[in-house]
């Protein structure tokens, strides 16, 4: 019996040491498997380590104000222990951006966090962004416009280092050593950004926010334009070749007909029976 019971606390103890391992070697293939990371800052903010392990170093760029008016908010779409990647920011009254050094070859992909924690309305704050004073990679960026007030919204910007030379899309330049990213004035506002990252690897390998959920309200207005425009295009329809009558409608008016029939019917022989009598 006291060696079943030691058996026993044996177990207990081994699982106990091997969980804490197994969650350990889980969260490194996690890591892995997002790619390796080049660069990553929480602008306006100190340092953090996100869910996927990824470590955003403390921003300490001296152009601009960085600002965290965004910890009033909770942030939609980003899990609470990352909310902060998108509260702190970033901004300037001007064109402002980062100078990141990468030294390897290969295909990359830059990560730009946003999140509008203070307009409350489109055509307020519009940018652009440009890599390397040349590419413009995002025109009109409106982030209000594209998912609302306080929700996490991430812009991915696949590109390449090879041969010497910066490739994004069909365009290329020859590429000097580091990676301008570039937050360009427009006449809405100020520029800004709340985090941004470079991985190695393909975008497929670049970890992605939580899908985008409709609110109730902005669901029933879709039902109800839906709604309208099925309701236009029954009145606005027309149909090709020659009317075809309703069937049923014929049974409707036959079956009015019947009793006048069968009255008719009783009504001429009872007459014709009184006339001899």
């Amino acid at each position: 019996m006291a060696r079943i019971k030691h058996t026993s606390t044996f177990h207990r103890q081994f699982l106990g040491l091997l969980f804490p391992i197994l969650v350990f070697i889980l969260n490194i293939l996690n890591v892995e498997c997002i790619g390796e990371v080049i660069y990553a800052v929480n602008s306006g903010g100190g340092p953090h380590t996100d869910l996927n392990g990824v470590h955003y170093q403390a921003d300490k760029l001296s152009i601009g104000t960085s600002s965290d008016f965004g910890k009033s908010l909770s942030i939609d779409r980003a899990a609470p222990a990352d909310q902060i990647l998108y509260q702190t920011e970033r901004y300037h009254v001007a064109d402002f951006g980062y100078t990141i050094p990468i030294k390897d070859e290969g295909d990359f992909v830059l990560v730009l966090k946003f999140s509008e924690v203070y307009f409350r309305g489109s055509k307020l704050k519009v940018f652009d962004v440009r890599l390397n004073h040349q590419f413009l990679v995002m025109k009109d960026l409106d982030i209000y416009d594209r998912v609302g007030y306080g929700v996490a919204h991430d812009e991915y910007v696949p590109f390449s280092i090879k041969n010497g030379k910066l490739n994004v899309g069909p365009h290329s330049s020859p590429f000097p050593g580091t990676l301008y990213v570039e937050f360009v004035k427009t006449y809405y506002d100020n520029p800004k950004i709340n985090a941004l990252v470079i991985f190695k690897g393909k975008i497929e390998d670049v970890p992605r926010l939580q899908p985008l959920e409709q609110h109730p309200e902005e669901q029933m207005e879709a039902e109800e334009e839906l709604e309208e425009e099925i309701t236009k295009d029954k009145k606005n329809r027309k149909t090709s070749g020659p009317k075809v009558q309703d069937p049923y409608e014929l049974e409707d008016s036959n079956s009015y007909l019947y009793p006048v029939i069968i009255a008719v019917g009783l009504f001429i022989p009872t007459v014709m029976c009184l006339c001899k009598l």
